[in-house]
């Protein structure tokens, strides 16, 4: 009875060794080095079928004006105001609104987590993030775009806006 018993644990053993040593069935872990990683700091740039990509940039440039004259972070001790853009328009916000307390920053410097408060990563304190949608133009070429504030799950909020092309530029129709 003893050479039955350890001969059905050396099965087994045999059994669930051969089923490991398997490469059938290769769990891949997403930290592993083959696999391709995504640039943490890189943002896609704006498509939106129907306008051209400095249209798109000028409509943000725009919208994140409009934002940043309202005062929706002024009660919440923010250390800075990240916007979710290129550098390019990082600067000309910081340019168009110098000494702006809190400072203007580009989004890739924020340490984002979900529904938490944005944490600056030179500060490691809370901070807000601004970001704009822009749509497809309607038939009459009016463009909607949504400016976004996000400072954790439960301070965010949006604005819509419509936006038409005055010679070169954009200019704000209705905020809503």
């Amino acid at each position: 009875m003893k050479i039955k018993i350890h001969f059905g644990f050396a099965a087994l053993g045999l059994c669930l060794a051969a089923g490991c040593a398997s490469n059938k069935n290769k769990i891949v872990f997403t930290d592993d080095g083959s696999m391709p990683r995504l640039a943490t700091n890189a943002l896609a740039p704006p498509t939106v079928k129907g306008l051209e990509k400095s249209d798109v940039v000028k409509i943000e440039l725009q919208v994140f004006g409009a934002l940043l004259t309202r005062h929706f972070w002024d009660d919440g001790n923010y250390t800075a105001i990240f916007l979710q853009a290129d550098e390019a328009e990082v600067k000309a916000m910081q340019e168009k609104f110098p000494g702006r307390v809190p400072p203007i920053k580009a989004g890739h410097r924020a340490d984002v987590r979900l529904n938490r408060t944005p944490l600056d990563k030179d500060t490691g304190k809370s901070a807000m993030m601004l970001s704009v949608d822009v749509s497809e133009p309607d038939a009459d070429g009016a463009v909607p775009a949504i400016g976004k504030w996000f400072a954790g799950g439960a301070v965010t909020g949006f604005y819509s806006f419509v936006l038409k092309k005055s010679g070169e530029d954009w200019e704000i129709q209705e905020p809503q």
